[in-house]
């Protein structure tokens, strides 16, 4: 009888090994298959960030064309975009800054060539809106190279422009903005990158405050960079 009993509990304790082992095992499975399905979720949540982060700040909306740089003229131009991308401009350079009321197309071209961002928007946008873009320029970018007015008969309440880009909005909270301005500000397709925004050559009047520059007369062709701009400065801002 002793050594049946010995048995019997040899066998009870192998019983009982083998049971606790089977628990460990079942632990760690599930240990491990919590672990992996907390990897999976996260995978999941940062590739849907990712994708979502991509799609807002997607770029795939701007429209882009081809200007000749240099083309300077002292006449109105009658330009294909609203507002213009590119193409002939006054000799003079819109001072780089935010306006409140609309300034001349010849000169905001000018600085697109020299490398800024021009944002636009409608002049009925809702006050609200108007200082929520005028955070933005103020905060993204290089705001030596950030132009900013309003502009009547726009397609779009806001558009966003460069030398040769431009990008159609409604939400100046888009973050398209900034996608915008770090892709396309003195960006490669700058025609003249290291140009100047500012400076004592820029014109710092709106459209109503100042017309076009006449062509000077009576004087030999200077270029406009050693040219003293007309009018009498007034920023508005």
């Amino acid at each position: 009888m002793t050594k049946e009993k010995a048995q019997a509990r040899r066998e009870h304790l192998q019983k009982l090994r083998a049971e606790q082992k089977r628990k460990q095992r079942r632990a760690a499975l599930l240990m491990w298959g919590t672990g992996g399905l907390i990897i999976v979720v996260l995978v999941g949540v940062v590739g849907f960030y990712l994708v979502n982060q991509a799609r807002q700040t997607s770029l795939d909306a701007v429209t882009s064309v081809k200007y000749e740089a240099g083309q300077h003229v002292w006449k109105s131009v009658s330009y294909k975009e609203t507002p213009p991308v590119g193409g002939e401009h006054n000799n003079y350079w819109q001072q780089c800054a935010i306006y409140d009321k609309p300034i001349h197309n010849e000169h905001a071209v000018h600085s697109l060539e020299h490398g800024a961002v021009w944002i636009t928007y409608r002049p009925d946008l809702p006050k609200a809106q108007i200082d929520k873009l005028k955070e933005v320029a103020s905060s993204t970018g290089q705001q030596d190279y950030m132009l900013m007015s309003p502009f009547p008969n726009l397609p779009s309440p806001i558009v966003i422009s460069s030398w040769g880009h431009q990008l159609k909005l409604t939400d100046p909270a888009d973050p398209k903005i900034g996608a915008f301005i770090k892709r396309y500000q003195n960006g490669p397709d700058t025609p003249e990158p290291g140009a100047t925004c500012g400076g004592d050559d820029a014109i710092t009047t709106t459209a109503d405050q100042a017309p076009l520059p006449p062509e000077p007369t009576g004087q030999p062709q200077t270029p406009m960079e050693t040219l003293a701009p007309s009018a009498s400065p007034s920023q508005q801002q």
